[in-house]
């Protein structure tokens, strides 16, 4: 049966695994998934570090003032790799047994959902996610996270920050920064962002928790985000 549709869905770790260890994200997220999947859709989730790489690597860093920036990265790749292991394992032998680690290599999965994580250092998940999109063919990414919607300021620091619904590539990467670093804390990476452009690539950036919001986008209604493409 023919694939009618691939979508990547980068899937931050503040949604995969809280503080509070609540599963109901999990258990909400695999019913959207399963569902999509049945309408003949592949589904490939990327999985981030989020904070739990970034304790480990403010951890390592306030230990040792010789740590590696690779070393710094590997901690974060490696915090990726576990919320793979968990992400893939409620899905059973529904899910592609292998967990991708490197994007660019061939996939054989018959699977229509898939799982990856990180790949090496200097490449953050966001940019896995692009390498994978370029590699199956897709030319969406759903980039689920805790906020609603790029706005042209931090919301958190200043109340008039305006929310932007569409935005061009251009646009958005005059509001970040230039370079990626690992435990980097933006709406999507630097890197990743400048070849999503070169690549003519659609990214949405929206609030995970809110499932029903993504359940529309993967149904081509419309939904609360910010698309930049």
């Amino acid at each position: 049966m023919k694939i009618r549709a691939t979508i990547i869905i980068s899937v931050g770790a503040s949604l995969i695994l809280p503080a509070y260890m609540d599963t109901s994200f999990l258990k909400n997220l695999k019913k959207i998934i399963e569902e999509q999947v049945e309408k003949n859709k592949r589904i490939v989730m990327v999985c981030g570090g989020g904070k739990i790489a970034r304790k480990y690597q403010t951890a390592a860093k306030g230990i040792s003032k010789d740590i590696s920036e690779a070393d710094t990265d590997w901690l974060g790749i490696n915090a990726t790799r576990i919320n793979a292991c968990l992400v893939k394992s409620i899905f059973g032998k529904n899910a592609y047994i292998n967990i991708i680690k490197n994007p660019t290599k061939e996939i054989s999965a018959r699977e229509n959902i898939i799982v990856a994580a990180g790949w090496k250092p200097g490449f953050s998940s966001d940019y896995d996610a692009i390498l994978l999109a370029k590699n199956l063919g897709a030319k969406k990414i759903i980039n689920l996270s805790n906020i609603d919607y790029v706005y042209n300021k931090d919301p958190k620091k200043f109340k008039n920050a305006k929310k932007i619904e569409k935005m061009s590539w251009e646009e958005f990467r005059g509001l970040i920064p230039d370079e990626w670093e690992p435990g980097l804390n933006s709406p999507f990476d630097p890197v990743a962002s400048k070849e999503a452009q070169k690549s003519k690539m659609e990214v949405i950036i929206m609030n995970g928790k809110n499932l029903k919001e993504v359940e529309k986008c993967l149904n081509g209604e419309k939904f609360k985000g910010t698309i930049i493409k």
